[in-house]
């Protein structure tokens, strides 16, 4: 199964200091939905796994967070893409989860509900703490120049990041990547 794994603030859709609360707060990154249709159309699986601790803080509520992903997945469908399953963990960092990224485990949860090994999956996100959650069972960063990155645009990247991370200025770039291998 070729399964690509993306974080969603910042990756997929513009993040936001005051966190994505409504599916109106919710707006994808120039490219991001095709990058995403390509990647698909390329025999990949895409799931998206996003911390939410905007939950945890009462922020907004499941069903806002559903109304969310609905919005995606309907524009995901107009551009001919798709995105499998979406892996979220509610909780605030103060309350030390297993499934808060930079921790592991939705990524275990990935594994485990795919019944598959993530040795060399890709991992896709625009911070350290999406990479080092991904290559703590195995995948391969992939960081893009997005969101929290942005600022990292023609600096090398700090101390901390899992060793062979892979840089691109956006998504669009990594599916290109992803494609001409």
């Amino acid at each position: 199964m070729k399964l690509c794994i993306l974080d969603r603030d910042g990756t997929i859709n513009e993040d936001s200091a005051d966190f994505v609360k409504s599916p109106s707060e919710w707006q994808p990154l120039p490219g991001a939905l095709e990058a995403i249709a390509r990647i698909n159309h390329a025999g990949w699986h895409v799931v998206v796994v996003t911390n939410q601790s905007g939950l945890g803080r009462g922020l907004f509520d499941v069903s806002a967070l559903n109304a969310m992903h609905a919005k995606m997945h309907e524009m995901l469908a107009a551009v001919g893409g798709r995105i499998d399953a979406i892996f979220y963990c509610p909780h605030t960092a103060e309350e030390h989860c297993n499934c808060r990224k930079p921790a592991p485990g939705l990524y275990e949860q990935i594994a485990e509900r795919y019944g598959v090994d993530l040795t060399g999956t890709p991992t896709v996100g625009d911070s350290m703490r999406d990479l080092v959650a991904g290559t703590a069972v195995g995948c391969a960063a992939h960081l893009v120049l997005t969101g929290k990155s942005a600022a990292l645009r023609g600096h090398a990247l700090p101390e901390g990041f899992p060793p062979g991370t892979l840089v691109h200025d956006d998504l669009a770039a990594f599916a290109q990547h992803l494609v001409n291998q």
